[in-house]
């Protein structure tokens, strides 16, 4: 090789050097730059600057990760209150040795017990048929009042205020006083329906005639009138021998016109229906959402009953 061509790449190999060296200068600057803003500007800074520079670290904690404290939801003490209340009520201080006066003492065994008469000299319309509770209000930590409506064999409604102490996590509970009577919960007033356009033909009111006469009886099969890929089982065993539909009721304007809108169009139907037994007729009422699908209705949702997605695996 010629000196003046090995001069030339030793120059060569000294200018590709003198650039590397100035590359890594540059980076050295720049990351202690990084470094001494995030000195500046905080902790957190510091940690993303150390995490950027030019070598990899592998991090590690500073302190215990920390430990979050899941709060478990209050549990509602209702069927804990109907519980005690229907066994209080059936109990008599004459007598703790009944099932119900053991288990009311059990469930509560502060509260005093009822000193009821006789049975023998008890009237028939005073035999409790039933308890129910119907409002609960959770007063502070851990702390519920509960009201439980009684149902006498005449018919007449009683309603109980019972106070409930609740343990974390919902797996306790105690009822911490006698119960209290109370005026019952008064009725709301009536909410205006959205229900208001009638359907007396067409499209929609077929299909809805069909379908509960597939759902309810057993005639016909309940999948033919129901959006592919929904299942929407029939009651088993049918419980009626007819069903007629009274009156269908809809929120959209759509659903009275005679022809069928375009696919994925959507109404929103009340049925009301007439079911006939041997034992009588019964009348019901179901929510339904039906879904336009290639110039049919096909049922979407039946509020009163269960959908499901098919399975297509």
């Amino acid at each position: 090789m010629s000196p003046g061509k090995q001069a030339t790449e030793a120059e060569s190999a000294a200018v590709v050097a003198g650039v590397r060296l100035e590359r890594m200068h540059r980076r050295v600057r720049l990351s202690r730059l990084a470094l001494l803003t995030s000195i500046a500007a905080g902790p957190v800074a510091l940690g993303v600057a150390v995490l950027s520079g030019p070598t990899t670290v592998a991090a590690t904690p500073s302190a215990a990760p920390t430990t979050q404290r899941a709060t478990a939801a209050a549990a509602d003490p209702s069927g804990y209150a109907q519980l005690f209340l229907g066994a209080w009520l059936r109990s008599s201080s004459d007598d703790t040795t009944t099932a119900q006066a053991r288990l009311a003492q059990s469930l509560a065994p502060d509260v005093e017990l009822p000193d009821r008469m006789a049975a023998r000299e008890r009237a028939a319309h005073q035999r409790l048929e039933s308890v129910t509770a119907v409002r609960s209000a959770q007063q502070g930590h851990g702390r519920w009042r509960v009201t439980v409506a009684a149902q006498y064999a005449d018919a007449s409604v009683r309603y109980f205020t019972v106070p409930v102490a609740a343990g974390d996590g919902g797996g306790s509970f105690r009822v911490t006083g006698a119960p209290g009577v109370v005026s019952g919960p008064s009725q709301v007033e009536p909410v205006r329906s959205p229900y208001s356009v009638e359907v007396t033909k067409g499209e929609v009111a077929s299909t809805v005639r069909e379908f509960f006469g597939a759902y309810l009886t057993g005639a016909g099969e309940v999948q033919r009138y129901v959006v592919p890929g929904v299942r929407l089982p029939a009651v088993i065993p049918s419980p009626y021998s007819e069903v007629v539909v009274r009156q269908v009721l809809a929120v959209e304007e759509s659903a009275a016109t005679e022809d069928v809108p375009n696919d994925g169009t959507t109404v929103r139907v009340l049925a009301r229906v007439e079911a006939r037994d041997e034992a009588g007729r019964w009348p019901l009422a179901y929510e339904m959402e039906l879904k336009a699908r290639s110039g049919r209705w096909d049922v979407a949702a039946l509020a009163s009953g269960i959908a499901q997605k098919e399975n297509r695996s």
